[in-house]
Formats: C-alpha cells, structure tokens, sequence
C-alpha cells in the first residue's frame, strides 16, 4: 500500500508540472535582450559610431560642391639683413636693408563639378615697408575674377558625384544590416545561455528524482524486493547526476559570461524560454526581390564597378597629354597711402596654358592604363561571383525558413511525449514492472528531446534575424526595415 500511495503522489507531482524548460523566476526575454545589447553594449555604439562617421564624411563630400570663402595672409615678414642690389651701371651693391611685406586677401571660390574646374573671385592688399628709407607703399586689387581648368585631365568631382552619394546611401544601409547582425549573434548567444541553463535545470531534477529514488530503492532492498545490483546502480545514478549537475552549473555560467561580455548586461542573468519564432510565409523570389532592393551589397556592387572605372580613368587622365587653363581679370593700382590705391584704377587681365606631353616614357604610361584595366575586369569578375553568392544566399535561407518552423513543432511535440513518457516509466519503475535500465532510456530521451527543443528554437530565432538581415525586410509586418536611431 506504501508503495502504491507514493507512486500516485510522484504520479501527480509529475504531470502537474509544466512541460518544457522553463528556467525559474521568469527572467529577461530575447527582445529585451536584444534591445539592452543594441542600445548599450559596446558593438552597438560602434556601429552607431560608423553610422555618424558615413554622415560627416556625406557632409564633408557635399560641402566641396559649396561656394568656400577664405581669408588668408601674412601679417608680418620682416626682413634684417644685408642684400644684393643691382645699380643703374648694372654692377651690384650690397646693401643694408630693414624690410617687411604684409598682405591680405579674401577669396570665394566654387568648383565646378561638370568640368573639374574652379572659378573664383577675390580681393588682395599688399603693403611694403622700408624702414631705412622711410618708405611705405601698398599695392591694391579690390576685385579680380578667375578660373582655373584643368584640360584633358582626371576629373574627381565628376566621379566623386556617382559615387559619394551610393557609398552614403550604403552605409545607411550597413547601419541596419549590422543591428540585425548583433540581434541575430545576441540570438546565438542568448540561446547558449539558455540552453546551458536548461541543462543546468534538468541536472538539478535529475540529482532531486535520483535522491528520491535511492531513498526508495534502500526502503526496497531492506524489504528484499531491490537486488544488490540494482541498488549500486542507483548509487552510481545519484553520483552521475551530481557530477552532471556540477559540470551543467560551470557551463552556465560560461556561456553566462560570454553574453553579458557581448551585451554589457548585468552579471545576474535569468533567461527566460522564447516562444516560438514569426513564422509568416515567405517566398523564397519575394525575399531575393527585398533583397535586390533593400540591401547594402546591392550598392556596394555598383559603388564598386564605379570606382574600378573610376580608377581606370584616373589612371588615363594621369599619364598622357595634361594641360590647365588659367585665366583671370581685374583692377589694381599702387599708391604710398591705402586710400589712395583706390584712385584711378588700372585694368588687370592674366592668361596662361600650361601643358605636359610625355614623349619617352619606356611603356610607362601603357603598363599603367593596361593595369588599371586588368584591375576593373577583375573587379567585374569578382562582383559577378558575389552576387551569385549573395542570391543564392538569400534563396537558400527563405527556402528553409519553413523546414525550420515545421522542425520546431515537432521538436516541441517530441519534448512534451519524451517528457510524458519519462513520468509514466518512472511511476512504473516504482511499481516494480519496468527495469532500471528502462527509466534510465526514458530518463536520458527526456533530457534529449528538451536539448532538442531548444536547439530548434534556437534556429528558428536565429534564422529569424539572418533573414531580416540578409533582405533587410520584416515579413511579418510586410514593411522594410528602416534604422529609427
């Protein structure tokens, strides 16, 4: 009857309790998690930090497109010395002089992004003074226009039109894809801990339910109803368990230390089992169609196709015929006081074509140009192969999501029967009609199938966030992903 009596208590204790590894006190769940490692860890400020680099770098490229004032000058170049000077009969004399030359100018310039040229317009005083002879004078040029043109030559603000404003559009880009990356990888780690904790979990019962069972097979084998044999072997069970107990608390407690170093969360960390996954449909040519559309890899293709002819035009704009067109006109005059130089202004024009040609360079020019070919089909060839790669990539994961979602829930029922059937062997065990062996079967698939529930979970989640990563695109809300910091 004592038998009995605790084989329907154990019975009911034992399906009475939740199916599934919950681990105690609740604890933080994924998102939160998530949030905390996106907002505060040092990988998340890090991307947050490129983000802000991508912007003033966006800023400085927009910026040279701009009218630039500048104010520039030399308040004071004084001379002490004794110096060369040629008189009217041609022969030299050297002279002590006590000189200074001071000058000041302001200029507005504009480049011009079509031609790679820059036009100008400025103002410059000079003054000189000669303190031996007690001599001042100021030459003056209140208005000059300019231009400078290069001929023939490489042009960088053209190619930096095409491509600074794909590279910004990028990085805006990458900042999203790299907070999935952290949520997906907080994921990963979050399910270590969590799996390490489960087992730590079931170690705990397992040492708890092979005490119970020695107590019981002692009450037995006094009564004579437990050989020898099998009561060892619940000794050895019970110190198994312990040990596994011991050896799950330290793997915890890793896998603990790995994410809060990750995350930068608090030492204390109570896990608590997500439910399952978003598991909306998603067709594997919808989520490469997102992809094509949303993703960084797609610009940083063409950014980089871009700059292969960009450097290839670089290399023919550097190496051959170059000239510049410099052209400028104005007003100047000269007078011993400021006010004066005002009066009677004298025109002022300037023009000059300066050019290079090499002529013998030995191949030098050729081997250049030929390079920088070489080095674009290259790059064509490599951007080829990657999105190849990238679309397959993308295929290959929207084509599993649903194998993994369906995985998931059988692991789930595997779970909930192993668990079942772990309590109904036990109680059986009590009764005497199972062998020690058989529990110990029933015991170790239990484990087995939590461990595999949780292994599922885990891909579900984590393919999840690879997907929402790799299309930049949330199929459950059927929206792009757009970064809200």
């Amino acid at each position: 009857m004592k038998t009995r009596f605790l084989f329907v208590l154990v019975l009911l204790i034992r399906l009475c309790q939740p199916v599934g590894a919950q681990p105690p006190g609740g604890g933080l769940t994924l998102d939160q998690v998530i949030t905390l490692a996106l907002d505060h860890s040092a990988v998340g400020q890090q991307v947050f930090t490129n983000r802000e680099t991508s912007y003033w770098s966006w800023r400085g490229y927009q910026a040279s497109y701009r009218p630039q004032l500048g104010l520039q000058g030399t308040l004071l170049n004084f001379s002490r010395a004794i110096a060369p000077v040629v008189q009217p009969d041609g022969t030299t004399s050297f002279q002590p002089v006590r000189i200074n030359n001071s000058d000041l100018g302001l200029t507005l310039s504009q480049n011009i992004g079509l031609t790679g040229g820059q036009v100008f317009v400025g103002s410059q005083v000079q003054r000189f003074d000669d303190f031996n002879g007690s001599l001042r004078r100021y030459n003056n040029q209140p208005l000059t226009l300019g231009l400078t043109q290069p001929l023939g030559q490489f042009n960088a603000l053209r190619w930096a039109r095409r491509i600074e404003p794909l590279r910004y559009q990028e990085s805006q880009r990458q900042y999203v894809e790299e907070r999935e990356t952290i949520a997906q990888r907080v994921t990963e780690l979050y399910f270590d801990v969590l799996l390490q904790q489960v087992n730590a979990e079931v170690a705990r019962q397992n040492t708890e339910a092979t005490t119970e069972l020695l107590r019981i097979g002692r009450e037995r084998y006094t009564l004579g109803r437990l050989s020898q044999s099998d009561l060892l072997q619940l000794e050895l069970n019970q110190l198994n368990a312990r040990q596994a107990q011991t050896q799950a608390q330290l793997s915890a407690e890793n896998a603990r230390l790995s994410l809060q170093a990750y995350t930068g969360l608090e030492p204390a960390l109570i896990l608590a089992v997500p439910t399952s996954a978003p598991q909306p449909a998603v067709a594997p040519a919808l989520a490469l169609e997102q992809a094509r559309q949303h993703r960084s890899a797609t610009l940083a293709f063409r950014r980089r196709l871009l700059q292969a002819e960009r450097d290839l035009a670089q290399a023919r704009g550097t190496t051959g015929f170059r000239a510049t067109l410099t052209a400028n006109l104005g007003y100047v005059n000269q007078a011993e006081n400021f006010s004066a130089t005002y009066a009677n202004l004298q025109n002022q024009q300037q023009v000059s074509l300066a050019f290079s040609l090499p002529l013998v360079d030995w191949g030098r020019q050729k081997a250049t140009v030929k390079t920088a070919e070489l080095n674009r089909d290259q790059v064509q060839q490599a951007v080829a192969q990657e999105e190849r790669s990238f679309e397959q990539t993308v295929l290959t994961q929207a084509s599993q999501f649903a194998a993994l979602a369906e995985q998931l829930r059988l692991a789930g029922r595997a779970d909930s029967l192993a668990q079942r059937r772990y309590d109904i062997a036990r109680a059986t065990y009590l009764l005497g009609r199972i062998s020690l062996t058989d529990l110990s079967l029933a015991s170790n698939a239990k484990d087995g199938a939590k461990r595999d529930y949780i292994f599922a979970l885990r891909s579900c989640w984590v393919a999840h966030f690879r997907l929402r990563a790799l299309t930049l695109y949330d199929f459950e809300k059927k929206a792009p992903i757009i970064a809200t910091r």
